[in-house]
């Protein structure tokens, strides 16, 4: 079966295009931060703040575009802290709205299947009046955490492939 990775990490990963976007952007309080550890993992992790209506932190990643025609899954080997989280795509980066797939972690490394169909488009937390993904190409992804409470979160991500 053919695949086509969109991120693979490891110790020389160049990762000027991960971005954290927290709830800062709108008077929130949360705040989160990424880098690559000693064995060459993306660590996403931070803390959850309610306060000023805040309530989230993602990592987002921009990228040339990658057509998805011939794809119907994402597969994220992730290793969390037994929180949920949101997995977003958007066909085009410039976009105001994103495909969501939520997922929860436990603390092994796992594999979370994701079917490019099954993402929901939403606005700012508000599910949208429209199809589910059926795009023929993604620009940015994005992970996000926003639980609806006050919390700190761990991710590690090894990779994220389309299959």
């Amino acid at each position: 079966m053919q695949t086509t990775t969109i991120f693979d990490f490891s110790t020389k990963s160049d990762t000027s295009n991960w971005k954290i976007v927290d709830d800062v952007v709108m008077g929130g309080r949360s705040s989160g931060s990424f880098q690559v550890n000693e064995a060459g993992h993306g660590v996403f992790k931070g803390r959850v703040s309610l306060e000023n209506n805040g309530g989230f932190s993602s990592l987002r990643y921009n990228f040339d575009n990658i057509s998805t025609t011939s794809y119907s899954k994402i597969m994220l080997k992730v290793k969390g802290d037994g929180k949920t989280y949101q997995f977003r795509v958007k066909s085009k980066a410039s976009e105001y709205y994103s495909y969501i797939a939520t997922f929860t972690t436990t603390t092994d490394w796992e594999t979370i299947e994701i079917s490019l169909s099954d993402m929901y488009p939403a606005f700012r937390g508000r599910k949208l009046q429209a199809s589910n993904y059926d795009k023929e190409s993604i620009e940015e992804i994005a992970f996000l955490i926003g639980n609806k409470k006050a919390e700190a979160f761990t991710l590690e991500i090894d990779s994220i492939i389309l299959k």
